[in-house]
């Protein structure tokens, strides 16, 4: 069996060094820069600029007309980091806290294994994308022709998963990870002096009441078997300490599986936060958004994938809970079929999204593997 040692002193450093530049959805400039050289040192073509700041390497082997892309995402999100690390961010505010820049240096290793070593027969499409995060990326580098200047069959991706051992791998088929819509709903009435309510048109006690009437529509509103999440994150007023309020923002999220389900949560909410304002005489509006669409894997590639993960370790289960977490990767999945994969980070690595997270580099080796053995599992030459 091949030595891979140096690639993984090789993807460490890479990664490292993304992990001390990070940048936000859109601006990637030098990540994606970096991935482009490092794409054209392996012998690529190279196209810069899908989708403002997206990269798709191409990488051919052999007689086959079949494509298939992996892709991988390069945005960090606006935390401050506290993981301690040596190679911790030089970006005051800005950190890879969800594991992009591993992802990327995965990614990269596989190119390098698959233009160093073929093994198939077929095109091979690598696709880094930018804004992930924002749930805006995977669309961006679609808008911009993506599927028809880079055309492939099928598509595949993964993510690290911090709480599973390195080496694991977890998927299943159909629904793997939730819808995300976003609402701000908008109270205005009469705000002033706090010792004269009986005056005005207050929103506090409305805009509270309505944050607990909106937890009643999972509860009383959708079908028991359907699974939903509605969180309100954020109670904005212009109210202080003595004068009360005369507007009221109230922001938040909602997950879903199921298109039907989405629309009933829009519906009812709309209902109820017109009625909640009407019984308090204030005037309301709901802004409503879609941002994620379900992450929806197909039945047959996630048996194939499985099939090529068992190559590269032997802990693989087709048995994946759904998650309520949401991915930007479920937008390229309702352009051409394929698999999302959740890769072990580690029983002690801290939760993605966390200051103190910090990708673990002992599953570099394992992702990058991954995602050759699916090429090559997928783009077999014929015999």
């Amino acid at each position: 069996m091949r030595d891979f040692s140096r690639l993984e002193k090789r993807m460490t450093a890479w990664r490292r060094d993304l992990h001390q530049h990070p940048e936000f959805g859109f601006e990637e400039t030098r990540t994606a820069a970096f991935v482009a050289r490092t794409l054209r040192e392996l012998g690529m073509e190279v196209a810069e600029g899908i989708g403002g700041t997206g990269v798709v390497g191409t990488l051919r082997r052999g007689r086959s007309n079949r494509a298939i892309a992996l892709r991988a995402d390069m945005d960090a999100l606006r935390i401050s980091e506290a993981s301690g690390g040596e190679w911790a961010s030089r970006s005051e505010g800005l950190m890879h806290a969800c594991g992009h820049d591993g992802h990327t240096a995965m990614l990269l290793g596989a190119a390098q294994m698959l233009a160093e070593d073929g093994g198939f027969d077929g095109t091979v499409r690598f696709l880094f994308q930018p804004a992930e995060e924002w749930g805006r990326g995977a669309q961006a580098m679609l808008d911009d022709g993506l599927c028809e200047r880079f055309p492939f069959d099928e598509v595949y991706g993964l993510h690290n998963m911090p709480g599973l051992p390195v080496g694991q791998v977890r998927t299943r088929a159909g629904a793997l990870m939730s819808a995300e819509d976003i609402f701000e709903i908008r109270l205005t009435g009469r705000g002033g002096h706090a010792s004269q309510p009986h005056l005005l048109r207050e929103v506090m006690l409305p805009a509270c009441a309505l944050v607990q009437d909106l937890q009643t529509i999972v509860a009383r509103r959708l079908d028991p078997a359907q699974m939903a999440v509605i969180s309100v994150t954020e109670l904005v007023t212009d109210g202080t300490r003595n004068a009360l309020p005369g507007t009221a923002r109230i922001l938040g999220d909602v997950r879903s599986f199921a298109p039907s389900v989405s629309e009933t949560i829009e519906t009812e909410m709309r209902r109820i936060a017109a009625g909640r304002a009407a019984q308090h005489g204030l005037a309301c509006d709901v802004n409503y958004s879609r941002e994620f669409v379900p992450l929806l894997n197909d039945a047959d590639l996630t048996r194939a994938a499985m099939e090529a993960a068992r190559a590269v370790s032997q802990d693989v289960s087709e048995l994946a809970a759904p998650m309520t977490a949401s991915e930007d990767f479920a937008r390229l999945l309702a352009h051409a079929p394929g698999c999302f994969l959740l890769v072990g980070a580690g029983e002690d690595t801290a939760p993605l999204h966390s200051p103190a997270y910090d990708f673990n580099d002992d599953s570099l080796l394992h992702g990058a593997s991954l995602h050759a053995a699916i090429v090559r599992g997928r783009l077999a030459p014929a015999t």
